[in-house]
């Protein structure tokens, strides 16, 4: 049987097959310390779940409207005005089962072959993948260790032909955990609207900011670049509710119609019980994001002095979401009984066997020099997890 050529293309997930590596170790009995996924490791809060469970026991089982509940998406446009300084009509909001299938809805309503895309590297590993979906290109552009891994507006512009279509803005970032000050989103949207390109705004992690950052949304800068965003977040990572699969967009109203048609024939409603679990979060769970987000802090500053302590190794400062990433190029061409450490795949490889340690190889994210290391788990993992990495480290020749 001939499989499509778009399948072809793809790759799986190179963080899910990692973690299924681990998976499988510790199901041999291995003490593998896993660092590869990106969720928290807290439970859904409380209030969330009662939520959830209530909904079953009123029977609010069945079908939803395609776009979500009204009253989810009422919710989502107060938290939107209230949190962000957009204004929105529920119309122009769309719920879908995951934050990932509604990029993925929007990929397949906005691009086309012909167009192209801008993805600042490191990247997603998913935001290619669905760019070639919908028979577009993907254009990286490299955002430095330099600047912190940002995407100034100068290497954007540079990045402009009559071709490209739209940008993708990850901020906080996954995997590098970088995020953008006012200033310098606002230079990044005034060249958006002088060459009409639209931005993909995934905001997902906006909730998990440290040292007493802020948050902006790039579609908060004004009307012009408002209707050229469409804004995307959901609940998975700041409500720990990542199995739950509940994501949603605010942009304009004919893209977001767009979304839906998609939406209708492919998933349809995001899971009636899940809407009604996020409407609650919305409603009640600040104080369960606030402790987390404290947690986070702490963690981020327990692995990145680690990371820095390891001989050659760089990493800035990551200002959200729960990633480190380092570079650890400085090990490429060392030796090992099993071989030769070439690259961050090689690197990941070796210290999952040597160390039991599961991280993601930056050749995932488009960075070939770093690995991706996730700090949703507890400081003592993270302790004994460097641990076993400097040794396994040092003994590289």
């Amino acid at each position: 049987m001939t499989l499509a050529e778009r399948v072809e293309r793809l790759e799986h997930s190179p963080t899910l097959r990692i973690a299924a590596m681990a998976k499988r170790m510790m199901g041999e009995g291995h003490d593998v310390l896993d660092f590869s996924v990106g969720q928290p490791d807290f439970p859904t809060p409380s209030t969330v779940k009662e939520a959830g469970k209530n909904a079953i026991d009123a029977n609010r089982t069945g079908y939803t409207a395609n776009e979500g509940i009204l009253e989810l998406r009422v919710a989502i446009v107060e938290k939107l005005r209230e949190e962000n300084g957009l204004e929105y009509d529920p119309r122009e909001v769309i719920v879908s089962p995951g934050a990932k299938a509604t990029l993925y809805f929007l990929a397949m309503a906005l691009f086309q072959a012909g167009d192209e895309v801008v993805i600042p590297a490191p990247y997603w590993v998913s935001y290619p993948e669905q760019v070639r979906l919908a028979d577009a290109t993907p254009v990286y552009v490299e955002a430095g260790e330099s600047n912190d891994f940002r995407l100034t507006a100068a290497e954007l512009e540079a990045a402009i032909t009559p071709r490209t279509k739209a940008v993708i803005l990850n901020y906080p970032s996954n995997p590098a955990g970088a995020c953008y000050d006012r200033a310098e989103l606002q230079a990044i949207a005034e060249v958006c609207v002088a060459h009409d390109v639209v931005v993909v705004a995934d905001e997902i992690y906006e909730r998990l900011l440290y040292d007493d950052r802020t948050f902006t949304s790039i579609a908060a800068l004004g009307p012009e670049i408002k209707q050229r965003t469409i804004v995307v977040n959901g609940m998975s990572k700041a409500y720990s509710m990542t199995g739950w699969r509940l994501g949603y967009a605010a942009g304009p109203r004919d893209i977001i119609d767009a979304m839906g048609k998609i939406q209708s024939h492919s998933t349809s409603n995001a899971t009636s019980i899940t809407q009604w679990a996020g409407l609650e979060a919305l409603r009640s769970a600040g104080a369960d994001v606030r402790r987390m987000v404290s947690e986070f802090e702490h963690r981020r500053d327990v692995m990145l002095d680690r990371l820095l302590a390891l001989p050659g190794v760089t990493c800035p400062r990551p200002a959200g979401a729960f990633y480190a990433f380092p570079n650890v190029s400085a090990y490429f061409g060392r030796s090992h009984p099993g071989g030769v450490v070439s690259s961050a795949l090689d690197l990941a490889a070796y210290l999952l066997e040597e160390a039991q340690v599961a991280l993601v190889p930056g050749e995932a994210f488009g960075a070939p020099s770093y690995v991706r290391l996730s700090y949703a788990t507890s400081v003592e993992n993270i302790e004994e997890g460097t641990d076993r990495m400097r040794a396994a480290l040092d003994r590289l020749r």
